[in-house]
């Protein structure tokens, strides 16, 4: 562990120090003799690859840029007083995104940063002497990896400079921005070779498996609109069977119960402890307040709007939304905050607390609405439904208003999945975001529908373009 924190350390260092002057893309050098030393043997990989996935906290953080684009852009949720630098935050709630915000730099940095971790595993492990079957697992996990990140920042910024393997700083100014259907067609080629190299199951709970691979590949092809691709490979994974709803939705959200027969990929926490990768968001999406010993940073309040969705009698409701809370004195406070990751038996630490919850990035609920988006079979969604004791589709007692199969997925996904960083991105998938969101008194145009490209990055090579609106 000591070496990999020595190395890490390097690679922490060189970054910043050629990222603020020279290399807009912050990455270290691949001629780093530290580097040629390290990746070795299957320890360093091990340790390596262990490094790669604890990005995912980062990238997936409650305030990072998975977050602030799947929740805070969409007609979910608000924020109202918050901690931290209040304006650069509400610029995302309010459309009103500047290329110098602080946010967006530094969630480029973060997407970054990441990749550059998995690039250089992946360009390592292919003249490594090891083991074949474990480099080849080693390949498809970063490959899992590589293509989700890359699919998150395409759907964020649109075009941005496409890096397969470690570059120099100096090479960083020849790579510029990639159009949007080339970082497709590269998402697209990593996780047909994920899929081909990755186990169907994992003995080390987090880790990518085949179905990840073509649940996530799934996703791309509907995004890109290719329905029919999404549509054999979403039903590979149905058909494999080794996956299923549990009989209870709320018991998805039980702080004991992790990595069940519902999840798909999910980040792993272990709370209890200071020096524990403990989770943040129940301590989050808290409203912002210390009334019970922490404080609350007030990220993705519950709007009216997304309370009012639900129908009478689901349970989601009760299990996805917290109304209030007491203080030490008994006092009540009203409010409406994302329920799914509280951890009352949290230990207090610094007026923080060390949480326990994992993260669920893919589940099969989830696949199920896609299957159905792909096939247009509203069987897949009746089964969601049927968890929560709800009227199917097409038969009495099914809401009028969600007469057609798209607006019934819209619905569906909007409270099944509700805080989990889906509904931004749904809405885009599907061209339903201008018209939502405009409807619902969102500042918002096609153009502003990506993120700015960062002043600091334009700064540091004039040839990468700016997004138009910007």
């Amino acid at each position: 562990m000591k070496k990999l924190i020595q190395f890490l350390a390097m690679i922490s260092f060189v970054a910043v120090s050629w990222g603020c002057k020279e290399s807009f893309l912050e990455l270290a050098p691949v001629s780093n003799p530290n580097a040629d030393n390290f990746y070795k043997t299957k320890t360093d990989f091990d340790l390596a690859t262990n490094a790669a996935y604890n990005t995912l906290y980062t990238v997936y953080h409650p305030q990072g840029p998975v977050s602030y684009a799947g929740e805070l852009m969409s007609d979910n949720v608000t924020i109202f007083n918050i901690s931290g630098n209040q304006a650069d935050k509400w610029q995302f709630r309010d459309y009103s995104l500047a290329p110098a915000n602080t946010m967006v730099y530094q969630f480029w940095q973060d997407f970054y940063k990441s990749l550059y971790n998995i690039n250089i595993i992946l360009s390592k492990i292919e003249t490594a002497d090891l083991d074949a079957t474990y480099k080849s697992q080693v390949e498809g996990e970063m490959l899992f990896l590589r293509s989700l990140y890359y699919f998150n920042m395409v759907r964020i910024w649109g075009d941005v400079p496409l890096v397969t393997a470690p570059v120099t700083a100096a090479e960083s100014y020849n790579i510029l921005r990639a159009p949007s259907t080339e970082i497709y067609t590269q998402i697209i080629k990593d996780l047909a070779e994920a899929k081909t190299k990755l186990a169907a199951t994992s003995a080390i709970a987090g880790r990518a498996t085949k179905g990840a691979a073509q649940t996530l590949l799934g996703k791309v092809y509907l995004t890109s609109g290719d329905k029919t691709n999404a549509a054999k490979e979403l039903k590979e994974v149905y058909d494999s069977k080794k996956y299923e709803l549990l009989p209870s939705y709320a018991s998805l959200w039980d702080v004991k119960n992790k990595n069940t027969k519902e999840s798909i990929f999910e980040i792993q926490y272990l709370g209890g402890a200071a020096t524990n990768p403990y989770s943040n968001y129940y301590l989050e999406f808290f409203p912002n307040s210390n009334a019970l010993g922490f404080y609350g940073a007030g990220m993705n309040q519950v709007v009216d709007d997304l309370w009012n969705e639900y129908e009478k009698g689901d349970t989601r409701k009760e299990a996805s939304i917290d109304t209030g809370f007491t203080d030490a004195k008994g006092n009540f406070t009203a409010a409406r905050f994302p329920k799914k990751w509280t951890d009352k038996t949290a230990p207090l630490i610094n007026q923080s607390i060390a949480s326990n919850n994992n993260f669920i990035v893919l589940r099969y609920a989830d696949l199920l609405l896609l299957l159905t988006e792909a096939t247009g079979d509203v069987s897949y969604l009746n089964q969601v439904r049927k968890r929560s004791n709800l009227p199917f589709y097409g038969e009495t007692g099914y809401p009028a208003k969600y007469s057609t199969v798209d607006l019934a997925l819209e619905h569906e996904r909007r409270v099944e999945l509700a805080f989990e960083f889906q509904r931004w991105f749904d809405l885009k998938r599907t061209n339903r975001a201008l018209p939502v969101l405009t409807q619902k008194g969102k500042s918002v145009t096609q153009d502003k529908l990506i993120l700015p490209i960062p002043n600091i990055v334009r700064d540091q090579n004039a040839k990468i373009t700016q997004n138009n609106g910007y």
